[in-house]
């Protein structure tokens, strides 16, 4: 360690997604240093950054106004004051790619070191929490439902969100814990690949997300009614058709990468039932899909298509059928509350920029009393998920079917839609909890 070479980190520890800043002071004018980070992620996996910088006049170097010399990391270019973070990659080429802690809402801890050549100037600890001061943990295991409850500290009631994640299926505890840190009560929903559930989205029924939003309200008692729904690419999808089936339930929506129309099973599906099989079920009765007697749709361009492969360009092929779009598309008009869309123009896995414009434009013809809001990143793919958190892994082996595939976009702008659109939430809800009315509205008339 050098006695004069000092590395800071401001805040230490907070939330994962409060601004950092990185500084290195005490070094010679000019002078050229390699930082370095490290972090345990997943199932103890060692993920890791690095960049050279050189000092200023006053032998100091600041991430927040400095940008790295070379790219050992090539993903971190230009000035990013958490780009050592969002540019992380495995150590271990092929290792898993969560990004999160194996026990749901325990804090990253990140190892900061500086170097001159190989010699080991200064060490630093940044600390991202997902669960803030006060913040509850339980397991839900009630009326068939399997999911966790994220509680915030302080008396209640609170808004109340439901979380529901994609196509990988499991519980998405990482965004409940975080929204129970901004004051939301968080019932984070597994569907499919969580306990006791099915390992496949093939036949998911509705009622079952029926039940949740009756349990929510019962239980939960949230703050004027308030449940808003959070999904992301299926789950976003499966927010718009909820908020749609079930307005007199639902009081906002946020849709991450979501569908304007119901798509088929695809790589969740089970096996024996294939890919064009139906993903929802509503009283018994299959939800009609784009793919269902589609004139043009065709799995070609992406079974045969050149590496990476990108499920969009398959998807996009369903969209040429006007009649199958107009069967299979969400009834989103009949949603009673404000919509907020988050999509991405690389998006690999399907089109959720032009899904987005669809929802929007149908919200526009019919004249949607209640606000609705596009937030969509040009550069970006599919993985768009909160800050900070590493964005480098773009191609990836589906967790359901094991097909390879990319999720699009590249990291600098992926960690640019990740904090671009959690800043919109937030906005978002709180000033949906701030519109709300004491007491709920009247259903619309259905067409």
């Amino acid at each position: 360690m050098s006695p004069t070479a000092m590395l800071q980190v401001d805040p230490a520890d907070a939330l994962i997604d409060v601004p950092r800043q990185i500084r290195a002071s005490g070094l010679c004018p000019g002078e050229t240093v390699r930082l370095q980070s490290r972090t345990l992620r997943g199932p103890g996996v060692w993920w890791q950054a690095e960049a050279h910088f050189q000092a200023d006049a006053h032998g100091g170097v600041d991430l927040s106004r400095d940008a790295p010399l070379a790219q050992p990391t090539p993903a971190y270019t230009g000035v990013s004051a958490q780009g050592l973070i969002w540019a992380q990659a495995p150590v271990q080429p092929g290792a898993s790619r969560e990004v999160f802690p194996a026990q749901p809402g325990a804090p990253l801890s990140t190892e900061l070191s500086l170097y001159r050549g190989d010699q080991l100037l200064a060490q630093a600890s940044l600390v991202q929490r997902l669960a803030g001061p006060g913040v509850q943990r339980r397991e839900v295991r009630e009326h068939g439902l399997v999911g966790s409850l994220w509680t915030p500290a302080g008396p209640g009631p609170h808004p109340a969100v439901l979380v529901l994640n994609g196509s990988g299926g499991g519980i998405n505890e990482a965004r409940g814990a975080l929204y129970a840190s901004h004051g939301y009560t968080a019932l984070a929903l597994g569907y499919f690949k969580a306990p006791g559930l099915s390992d496949y989205i093939s036949n998911t029924p509705l009622e079952y997300f029926e039940t949740a939003l009756h349990w929510m309200r019962r239980e939960l008692q949230p703050w004027r009614g308030f449940v808003a729904l959070s999904g992301q690419s299926r789950g976003g999808e499966l927010v718009l058709l909820l908020g749609s089936l079930f307005p007199e339930w639902v009081s906002a929506v946020i849709g991450y990468v979501p569908s304007a129309v119901v798509n088929c099973a695809q790589n969740a599906c089970d096996p024996a039932l294939g890919r064009e099989g139906w993903a929802w079920l509503y009283q018994g009765q299959p939800i009609p899909h784009i793919w269902t007697d589609n004139r043009s749709a065709t799995w070609a361009p992406w079974d045969h298509g050149p590496e990476p492969r990108r499920h969009t360009a398959a998807l996009l092929t369903s969209l040429q059928d006007p009649e199958a779009v107009a069967r299979a598309r969400i009834r989103v008009e009949r949603i009673q509350g404000p919509v907020l869309l988050l999509s991405a123009g690389d998006d690999g896995s399907w089109p959720s920029s032009l899904y987005s414009r669809m929802v929007v434009d149908r919200l526009a013809h019919h004249q949607h009393p209640w606000p609705v809001q596009q937030v969509d990143a040009p550069e970006a793919g599919h993985s768009i998920v909160f800050p900070t958190v590493p964005t480098t892994q773009l191609t990836y082996a589906h967790p359901v079917s094991g097909r390879l595939s990319t999720t699009g976009g590249h990291p600098a702008a992926n960690a640019e839609a990740d904090q671009a659109s959690w800043t919109a939430v937030l906005t978002f809800l709180q000033q949906a909890v701030a519109a709300h009315p004491a007491t709920a509205t009247a259903l619309p008339s259905s067409d």
